[in-house]
Parts: structure tokens; C-alpha cells; sequence
């Protein structure tokens, strides 16, 4: 990107940017943390790493040079930047600069001038010779020549609307009309607007300072004297006054002539003493005839005194400063001698007037006139250097102006004046000639160039001592300018992708100036031009650097237009050599944009330039076109589009593979490759696997702007992603066969591939997704089955060994549990079949849930049914069909599970005993838990999340895993309640030993009372409540804490009352006709007593403790109380059935 020179620093930062805030807003919130803060803290790195740590005040000067070349530039930066580009020295350009008076705009003028005639003297040429260049056709010869004339008349149209500067405020120029027609070829038409002497009426400014005067004796030194001065036909100016004794002033007097010749005077006076003096006394006057070449500078000027004056030797001392108007091109004395102006061989005072662009006038002016006295229009005359004419007395140097039918002599003094008058009509007359001097006329040199008139000799002396004189003298209309524009263009260019702005081959504007003034003044073709322009350009796309297609389409569209004949400027002619190089090009160009196509991602890297891929797009659809007017089918376009993205796909893919090192070109390599073990050869297609997803998101979002300019941009980039992946799944293919067999490594590969391509419009159960899916439908269907297999194993072997000790459910805790950094997740990918208990999980077994086998079994059981869940699998049926069989393996692992524990149940509760030592093993509460634990995970792994057809057929199914639960949930509460129940038939077995008419009961009764004579004896009966309540309550404890369902305590305690109540109502029913015995009355209450309040604690429902069977016990053991107290009141010892807060707990 950096090379191409096709990114701007701005365009590196946005990328940065983008890529950064896509990282940054995928990670977790940090607390305390904004994300803003943290991109913002990115980004102000970047800004130090790319300017370097540099000092801030170094910045503003480099962002002033880099982008100096985007400004409209002076005529000084652009000498300075052309001279950069041509490889010309400082020295040679201020040569050529003076030697051609690059700074003398009536100089740059002329030599347009002469360019322009010397470019219709080769066209009329050309006309004669018929050498013309080689047409598609024979009628456009003519053409060729109508439009040389034309471009050269729109020129010389351009020029003459150029204002002439005024040289006052009161000088009007008479603008000349004059058609765009022949009339610029036939110079000295009879017909053409002749001037008239109104339209050279010139106009001066004049500066008269007076400064003393010398020599005056005849006057007191304290007399006022004073000056007056006026140009005659003007105001008069009068100085300040000042005394005879010192006659200084330094007065500026400022006037305005129209004269080219005025008269000044200048006159010295004195104040009258006078009474009867009406004007003041004159003591001297002296007259000037000033012109603009006079001296500037202050002279002594002899003063014309009154007769009989004293000051005979009176001076005056002032400056007479007359400027020269811009239209005047020089002035000065010359004689002359014509057949049509100037009939008689006189030393007149000539003025050369320009009256516009191409209008330049001789003129001769007499003193005093405004208007000249005879002029002569230089339109159409050559002026050149001639020997002295003999016959001719007065002037040296002579030198004419000729035209058909006319012939005018001047003559100066001198030669310097001559060659300046030269030179100046010269640059009037606009001819191609260059006048020598016959003393310059020996200096020709060896290529037979002459030495230009106009230039200095010191100049060109000097240019010729550093060989520059071939250039200076140089005629322009000789060069071939198509090659020297061809060869301008180029450097411009290299030197324009040089500098340090992104330009993407655009010209700078001070560039595009000086290139169009270039074919404008020297006639390069458009079509040249541009056809030159896409040469250079491709050139440079081809080497790497990146190129604006909108710039090669707005040349190519020029050439286009031109060659098949649809300029918008009408039709133009066409060159053989045109329309081949144009044919050329195109081709050319096809190939460079096919190319560009192919390597988007090089080409275009994250989208940039904006929009080129785009422009790419459009402007191959125009290469294509046959012609410029017929459209080309889509179909074509598209075609060869889906060409170029086939090699994209395949380039795209090689140089991904080359960068993550997968193949291998040198073939140690390769065979390091053949020997790399399955789980390398598969951590390297993972790793792969993720840059081709990585690539084709980025094809998404850099380079759809395609759709842009097609429509179907997306279907054929989906086609190139279809070719790219196809290219992967061969290394694919190849790697997952090195994996053994049973191998489940190759499952996270299936994830990260479907994840992205089950998101994709285009992609989604494409080609390659199916390719996918039949790779890893046997892999899941043989995962399931082993895992099927094992799980049942395990159910078997595990229930068989199971030691029933509780442990912490892990399903529940996998969420909040710290996982380790294994491969086996059950929530990604569990190493099975080998699929027990993590290690890892033994610290966190608590004695409150199931058993480590039922745990393990829902654990895989959800580990399986999540595993198959994150495979997404994109096929609907095949999808419900992995569902609905995980449903069904789960229903038939808990039933087999459930039957299990129910039968484990039971054996364990025949093992307990039946007497009050029992106390509910913890084994017995996992079973119940396991019991619990299968009825919620039923729920959860058993329930099919299909549509409704399946609702029905589904529902009958679970609902029997459902029903099997619960039937079994309440056996083992029966079975449970039978076992407790048992225990407190044992303890009423004990008490029938005292029943009425027994001989225990007498025994007992005899003993006791005969014994409570002599000791304290405890009270009989009470160990035995006490003992009996005890165990309630220690097993009431057990399951409240051990047993996770509420919802089953409460049963169990329920059954367990009314078990309990039942048995003791029966026990009392079988006594009806028996008075209970005092220890069995007084165990019989504290029991009952204690068993309701025990429940009622446990949260056992009034209406369940308040039965009839209740009722029925609690009236009988009040009566038999009741009975007691009569017979025997003290032998209950305070129990009673009476509710009091201050019994014993």
C-alpha cells in the first residue's frame, strides 16, 4: 500500500481506525473503563508512532510542502517546479530567461505572434505540398488543414481580445472588429479597417521640478523671486517664493499632455515695487522640447534674459521627466522615406503605437500636435536590416519595412538605436524572420539557426560559453512539439507520483496550466494528448503504483469519442496512427483493468482508493464497447468478469496459503509437510480455515461497492467465494483424512466454518457448505452412536459400583464455575466417548445432591445435546433428525435410570432396621434426589423443541418418562413411609406387654409399687416416648436436609402422620374393651402429642393433622385420662392431653 502510493496518511488512519473500533467493541465492558477512552488512547498512539515522536512544531512546515503542489501557483514556483521536472539548472534557466525576455510581456507577445504565423506559413505549406499525415480517410486532408487554421485563428482571436494598457485615464482605444475568417491569412487584404489618427492619440504624464537658479546678481538679495512653469496649450504652475539671495525651490509641477512632442517653459520672476505696476517683473525664461527618452536626471538650462540684463550668465537648474505609455513600444528620430507615407527623405519624430494585440502603427508627430502627422499600419510589412543608401543625405544605419507594394526607408544616427527600432518592429509585425545585423550576420550557427535580433550581447555571450545558444535562437515552429509534449507529459507525471501527495496520477493545477498552454500554443493534438497520458498511465498502473480509473476513464472516453467520429465539438480527423495506437491501448487497458480485477485485494487493499473498485468496473464495461455509441450486453461484461474473479479466487488463495505456510515450495518443506502428525496438519487447516473466513468477511465489507455498478457484483463475488473455498477444501479433504479414526479434533473445524457460511445469503448450503455437511454427517452420526453406547455402559456399570454418596450437582454449577483451559468444554467440543467425570469436578462433591453416576449421566446427556446444538447444523430435516434422536436417547437413558435407583431403593430399605435406632441413610436421600434430579432433567432433555407437527406424537412419548417418575417418585415414599411406620408399630408391640389381664402388666404394676417404697424409681414408659420421638425428629432432620424437593417432604411427612396416626388408632381400636394401662396411656400421649406438634412444624396442613383418625385417637386418650385421674391422680405425673407451652421438648 505504501509503494503504490495510492493511500494518503489519512487513508492508513482510517483503516487503522476501522479495525481497531471492530476489536475494541467485540471485548467485555471493563468497569471503569470506556471503550471511547480506550480507542481514543489507540488512536493518539498511532498519531505519535506515524509522525515519529517529531517535535508538533516541525508538522505545519511538512504539511506545507506536501501540499505547496495543490495551490495555483506563481509564474516563479512554476519555473522553479518545471525546472525540477526537466532536470535544468538554475544557471541555464536564468539564461534562457534573459536571453528570450521571459519577463518583457510586449516581447512574449511578438513571439506569439510569430509563432502563429510561422504555424500558418507550414499549414498553407502543407496545403501546396499535400504532405499530409496519414487520414482513415482522404476527405479529412482538407479538414486537416480548416482546422490548423482554425485552432491558430482562435489564438490569434485570444490574443487580440487582450486589452492593451492604457497609458491614462482619458486614453480610449478603438476596439477593432475583426472576423475569425481568412482575414488572418491574408495579411494586407485592401479591404481590412484601416486606423485613423484619432485611434494613436497617446497620452503623458509630465514631472517638472524646479530646483535653483544660478547667476542671478541683478536683483537684491532680499527681493522675492519665484518660477512659473507650463506645458503650452496647459495650466500654468507657480513655485513658492523664495529671496534673491537664494533662489532654491524644489517645486514638482505634474501635467498631462496628449502631446508626444509638448513645449515646456519654464520662467524666472521678481515682484514689482511698483506702486503702478500691474505685473511682476520677468528676469528670464527658458524653453524645453522634452520627449520620453530624454534625460530623467536634474540639468543646468541657460536662461534667455531680457536686453540690457545683468544676469548674462543666468542658469536654471531643473528635471523634465516625461513618461512612456505602456501602447507606446518606443520612440525617437529617424528619417524616412516611403512611396505611400513619407514621400520626402526627412528627419522626423517617429512613435510606435500598439492599438491593440495585433494592431501596431508607425507614426510621425510634429511639436504641438496631438494627433500624428502621417501613419502607417505594420500589419503585413517585414522588417529587416539594409545597407546605407547613397543617394540618401542624413541617417548611418539604415534598415526598411517591405510589404507587397510598399517600401519604407528609416534611418538613425547610430547603430544601438537602430537595432532597438528593429527589435521593436519586430515584435509588431509578428513576422517569423529574425532580423541580423550584418555585424551579427557571421555568428550563424553550424545548424543554420540565425542569432536572434533581440538578443543582448552579453546575453549571448554568455549563453554561448555554457551552450545554451542552440536553444536560445531556437525557431519553435521547427520542433516536432507532439514528441516534446509526449516527453513534458512523461516527466511531469513521474515527478507528479514522486512527491509526497496521494495524486493517484491527477496533474496539480499549476501542472494541467502549464500542459494546456502547451498544446494550445504549439498545436499538440487532443487525441495525442491523451493517448500519451493513458500510455504513461498504464505504464505506471502495470508497475505497481496506483492509478485513478476515473482519470483513465476520462482520457480513454476522449480517445473513444474521437477516434469513432462522436466528439461533442463535432467531427474531427482521425490519424491512421491514432486510431492503431488508440486499438493499442485498449487492449492495453483491457488487459491492466482484467488484472486489477483479478488482484481486488492487492489492487484495491481495505477498499482504496473509495470508490475505484467501482470506477474499475464502469470503466471496463467501456473498454469493451466495440464503439461508443453501441452498448454492450451485460452478459459479455459479466462473463469476463466471472473470468477475472476465478483467478482472483485462486490467487487470492495461494498467497493466503503461502502467508500462513501451509504448502510448501521447496521440497524439504514439502516432505516436513508429509510427515507433520493429523493434529497438525489439523491445527494448521483450522488456522487456515479462520484467514479464509477472515478474507472473505473483508471481501464483504471492502469490496461490495461493486454493486454499485452492477447488480449482480454479489453473485459473481459469491461465486469467487465458492471457487476460493473450493480451493480450501482440497487441503481440507486432505487433512481430515490423515485424522485417525474416532477422532473427534475435527469437530471445532465444522463449527468455525458453518458459523460463518450458515450467515451468509449466498453461501449458505452452498457448494462447499454441503461439501461440508457430508464430511461430518457420518462423524456425528458415529459421535452419537458411540456416545450412546458409552453412556449406557456407564448407567450399567456405574449403578452397579455406585456407592450412593451425595454429590453437588454439576450441571447446575458449570455456568458459575471457573472451567479450565482444556479441549474437553462440554458446552464446545468433550473429548468422547472417554467420557466419565472430569477430575476437576471431585472437589466440588457436597453431600446434598445425587450420585456421581446419575450426575455424570445428566451431565453427558447435556454436554452431548448442547455439543449438537453448537453445530448450528445448517440442514433443517437433518438437524430435527439429531435432535429428536438425542430426545429420544435421553428419555431412554433417565427411564433406564430411574427403574435402577427404584430397585436400589428397595434393596437398601430392607437392610435398615426396624427399631428406633434407625435413621434414614444418606444413600436412601440421593436416590430420592436422583429421583428428583431425573424429573427436571427430563424437562430440559427430553422435551423436542419441533413445530407443532411433532407436538402430538412427541407428548405421548415423554409423557410416559414423565409418569414413570412420578409412580416411582411416590413407591419410594410409600416404601419409605412403610419403614417408619414399621418402627412405631414396634414401639405399640412393646407397650401391648402392658395391657390389661396380662401377666407382665401385674408383674410390672407389683413391682414398681413395691419398689417406690423404698427408692426413686423412673418413671415407666418415658424412655420409650422419648426415644421414639427422638428418632422423628432426627429423621424429620435428615430429609429436610438431604432432600432437594419440597414438594416430596411435604408428601412424605404427610403420609408419614397419617401412617402414623393410623396405626395408633388401630392399636387403641383393638383396646376398646380395655382400660389402658398408666405407662401405656402416658407413652401413648406423649407420643401423640408430640408427633402433631412435631408435623405441625414441618409444615403438615391443618386438615392432615386434624383427621378424623386424630380426632378419634386424641378422644379416647382423653377419656382414658380422665379415667386415670379419678382412679389414680397422680400416677400420670402432669401428662396430659391438654396443650400447655411448659411440657418438656
Amino acid at each position: 500500500m505504501v509503494h503504490s502510493g495510492g493511500c494518503s496518511a489519512n487513508d492508513f488512519r482510517d483503516v487503522f481506525k476501522k479495525n481497531i473500533e471492530k476489536r475494541v467493541r467485540s471485548l467485555p465492558e471493563i468497569d471503569g473503563l470506556s471503550k471511547e477512552t480506550v480507542l481514543s488512547s489507540w488512536l493518539a498512539k498511532y498519531d505519535a508512532i506515524y509522525r515519529g515522536e517529531e517535535d508538533f512544531c516541525k508538522q505545519p512546515n511538512r504539511m506545507a510542502l506536501s501540499a505547496v503542489s495543490e495551490l495555483i501557483l506563481s509564474k516563479e514556483q512554476l519555473y522553479e517546479m518545471f525546472q525540477q521536472i526537466l532536470g535544468i539548472k538554475k544557471l541555464e534557466h536564468q539564461l534562457i530567461y534573459n536571453a528570450c525576455q521571459l519577463d518583457n510581456a510586449d516581447e512574449q507577445a511578438a513571439q506569439i505572434r510569430r509563432e502563429l504565423d510561422g504555424r500558418l506559413q507550414l499549414a498553407e505549406q502543407m496545403a501546396r505540398e499535400r504532405k499530409f499525415p496519414k487520414f482513415i480517410t482522404r476527405e479529412m486532408e482538407n479538414m486537416y488543414i480548416e482546422e490548423l487554421r482554425s485552432s491558430v485563428n482562435l489564438l490569434m482571436a485570444n490574443l487580440e481580445s487582450l486589452p492593451v494598457s492604457k497609458g491614462g485615464p482619458e486614453f480610449k482605444l478603438q476596439k477593432l472588429k475583426r472576423s475569425q475568417n481568412s482575414a488572418f491569412l491574408d495579411i494586407g487584404d485592401e479591404n481590412e479597417v484601416q486606423l485613423s489618427k484619432s485611434d494613436v492619440v497617446l497620452s503623458f504624464t509630465l514631472e517638472i521640478v524646479i530646483m535653483e537658479v544660478q547667476g542671478l546678481k541683478s536683483v537684491a538679495p532680499n527681493r522675492i523671486v519665484y518660477c512659473t512653469m507650463e506645458v503650452e496649450g496647459g495650466e500654468k504652475l507657480q513655485t513658492d517664493q523664495a529671496e534673491a539671495s537664494r533662489p532654491q525651490w524644489g517645486t514638482q509641477g505634474d501635467f498631462t499632455t496628449t502631446h508626444p512632442r509638448p513645449v515646456v517653459k519654464v520662467k524666472l520672476f521678481t515682484e514689482s515695487t511698483g506702486v503702478l505696476a500691474l505685473e511682476d517683473k520677468e528676469l528670464g525664461r527658458v524653453v524645453l522640447y522634452p520627449t520620453s527618452n530624454s534625460s530623467k536626471s536634474p540639468d543646468l538650462h541657460k536662461m534667455i534674459v531680457p536686453k540690457n540684463s545683468q544676469d548674462s550668465d543666468l542658469k536654471i537648474k531643473l528635471a523634465v521627466r516625461m513618461d512612456k505609455p505602456p501602447h507606446m513600444k518606443h520612440c525617437g528620430y529617424l528619417y524616412a522615406l516611403g512611396q505611400k507615407v513619407w514621400k520626402r527623405w526627412k528627419k522626423r519624430y517617429f512613435v510606435l503605437v500598439q492599438v491593440s494585440q495585433y494592431t501596431f502603427a508607425m507614426c510621425s508627430y510634429r511639436e504641438k500636435k496631438s494627433e500624428p502627422q502621417e501613419l502607417m499600419q505594420l500589419e503585413g510589412y517585414t522588417v529587416d536590416y539594409t545597407a546605407p543608401h547613397t543617394g540618401l543625405q542624413g541617417g548611418r544605419m539604415f534598415f526598411n519595412a517591405v510589404k507587397e507594394g510598399d517600401t519604407v526607408i528609416f534611418a538613425s544616427d547610430d547603430e544601438q538605436d537602430r537595432i532597438l527600432w528593429v527589435q521593436a518592429m519586430y515584435r509588431a509585425t509578428g513576422q517569423s524572420y529574425k532580423p541580423v545585423p550584418a555585424s551579427q550576420a557571421q555568428k550563424m550557427n553550424p545548424k543554420g539557426g540565425d542569432v536572434s535580433a533581440d538578443i543582448s550581447p552579453l546575453y549571448t555571450d554568455r549563453g554561448q560559453k555554457h551552450g545554451m545558444e542552440e536553444f536560445i535562437s531556437a525557431n519553435p515552429c521547427k520542433f516536432d512539439h507532439a514528441f516534446l509534449f509526449q516527453l513534458l507529459q512523461r516527466q511531469t507525471l513521474d515527478h507528479r507520483l514522486n512527491d509526497s501527495y496521494s495524486c493517484l496520477g491527477w496533474f496539480s493545477p499549476g501542472q494541467v496550466f502549464v500542459l494546456d498552454e502547451y498544446c494550445a500554443r504549439y498545436g499538440v493534438r487532443g487525441c495525442h494528448r491523451h493517448l500519451c497520458y493513458l500510455n504513461e498511465l498504464i505504464e505506471h498502473s502495470e508497475n505497481g503504483s496506483v492509478i485513478d480509473p476515473t482519470l483513465l476513464h476520462y482520457s480513454f472516453a476522449f480517445c473513444a469519442s474521437h477516434v469513432h467520429g462522436n466528439r461533442p465539438d463535432g467531427i474531427g480527423t482521425v490519424s491512421v496512427e491514432e486510431k492503431e495506437r488508440f486499438e493499442e491501448i485498449k487492449d492495453r487497458l483491457s488487459s491492466l483493468l482484467e488484472n486489477q480485477i483479478s488482484h481486488f485485494r492487492y489492487c484495491f487493499p481495505f477498499g482504496r482508493p473509495e470508490g475505484a473498485l467501482k470506477a474499475t468496473l464502469s470503466l471496463l464495461e467501456r473498454v469493451l464497447m466495440k464503439d461508443i455509441a453501441t452498448p454492450i450486453p451485460a452478459e459479455e461484461v459479466k462473463k469476463v468478469v466471472r473470468k477475472c474473479l476465478e483467478k482472483a479466487a485462486l490467487i487470492n488463495y495461494t498467497r493466503l496459503t503461502e502467508y500462513a505456510k501451509i504448502e510448501a515450495t521447496a521440497e524439504k518443506d514439502s516432505e516436513a509437510m508429509n510427515q507433520a502428525t493429523p493434529a497438525r496438519k489439523l491445527e494448521e487447516v483450522l488456522h487456515l480455515a479462520e484467514l479464509c473466513i477472515e478474507v472473505l468477511q473483508q471481501n464483504e465489507e471492502h469490496h461490495s461497492e461493486g454493486r454499485e455498478a452492477f447488480a449482480w457484483w454479489p453473485e459473481l463475488l459469491a461465486e469467487h467465494a465458492e471457487k476460493f473455498l473450493s480451493l480450501y477444501s482440497v487441503d481440507m479433504d486432505s487433512a481430515l483424512e490423515a485424522q485417525p479414526q474416532d477422532s473427534w479434533d475435527s469437530f471445532p473445524l465444522f463449527q468455525l466454518l458453518n458459523n460463518s457460511l450458515r450467515n451468509d445469503t449466498f453461501l449458505c448450503n452452498g457448494k462447499f457448505h454441503k461439501h461440508l455437511q457430508e464430511i461430518f454427517v457420518p462423524m456425528v452420526i458415529r459421535y452419537i452412536d458411540l456416545m450412546e453406547s458409552s453412556i449406557a455402559q456407564s448407567i450399567h456399570r456405574g449403578l452397579e459400583q455406585e456407592s450412593w454418596q451425595p454429590v453437588k450437582s454439576i450441571t447446575n454449577s458449570l455456568p458459575n464455575v471457573a472451567l479450565p483451559k482444556v479441549p474437553s468444554l462440554p458446552l464446545n467440543l468433550p473429548q468422547m466417548p472417554s467420557f466419565t467425570t472430569p477430575t476437576w469436578m471431585t472437589s466440588m462433591y457436597e453431600s446434598t445432591n445425587g450420585s456421581a453416576t446419575s450426575e455424570d449421566l445428566f451431565w453427558k446427556l447435556d454436554a452431548l445435546q448442547m455439543f449438537v446444538f453448537d453445530l448450528h447444523w445448517p440442514e433443517p430435516e437433518f438437524a430435527h433428525h439429531l435432535e429428536q434422536r438425542l430426545k429420544l436417547m435421553a428419555t431412554d437413558m433417565i427411564e433406564a435410570c430411574v427403574k435402577r435407583t427404584r430397585i436400589a431403593f428397595e434393596v437398601k430399605l430392607q437392610k435398615t432396621n426396624k427399631s428406633t435406632d434407625l435413621r434414614i441413610p444418606s444413600s436412601l436421600c440421593t436416590m430420592f434426589n436422583v429421583l428428583v434430579d431425573a424429573k427436571k432433567q427430563t424437562a430440559k432433555l427430553c422435551i423436542l423443541e419441533g413445530g407443532q407437527e411433532f407436538a402430538s406424537q412427541w407428548q405421548q412419548y415423554h409423557s410416559k418418562i414423565d409418569d414413570l417418575v412420578e409412580e416411582t417418585v411416590k413407591e419410594i415414599i410409600s416404601l419409605l413411609v412403610s419403614k417408619v411406620v414399621s418402627v412405631l408399630e414396634g414401639v405399640l408391640s412393646k407397650l401391648s406387654r402392658y395391657d390389661e389381664g396380662t401377666f407382665f402388666s401385674s408383674l410390672v404394676s407389683f413391682t414398681v409399687k413395691a419398689a417406690a417404697k423404698y427408692v426413686d424409681v423412673p418413671k415407666p414408659g418415658m424412655d420409650l416416648a422419648d426415644t421414639y420421638i427422638m428418632f422423628v425428629r432426627q429423621n424429620q432432620d435428615i430429609l429436610r436436609e438431604k432432600v432437594n424437593e419440597e414438594m416430596y417432604i411435604e408428601k412424605l411427612f404427610d403420609q408419614w402422620y397419617s401412617g402414623s396416626m393410623k396405626v395408633i388408632c388401630m392399636w387403641l381400636a383393638d383396646r376398646l374393651d380395655l382400660q389402658l394401662h398408666i405407662y401405656q396411656l402416658k407413652t401413648l400421649i406423649k407420643i401423640v402429642k408430640k408427633t402433631y406438634r412435631d408435623f405441625r412444624l414441618q409444615g403438615v396442613m391443618e386438615g392432615t393433622l386434624n383427621s378424623k383418625t386424630y380426632d378419634t385417637v386424641h378422644s379416647r386418650l382423653t377419656v382414658e385420662e380422665a379415667t386415670v385421674s379419678v382412679t389414680d391422680a397422680g400416677g400420670l405425673q402432669g401428662i396430659t392431653m391438654k396443650d400447655s407451652d411448659e411440657e418438656e421438648g
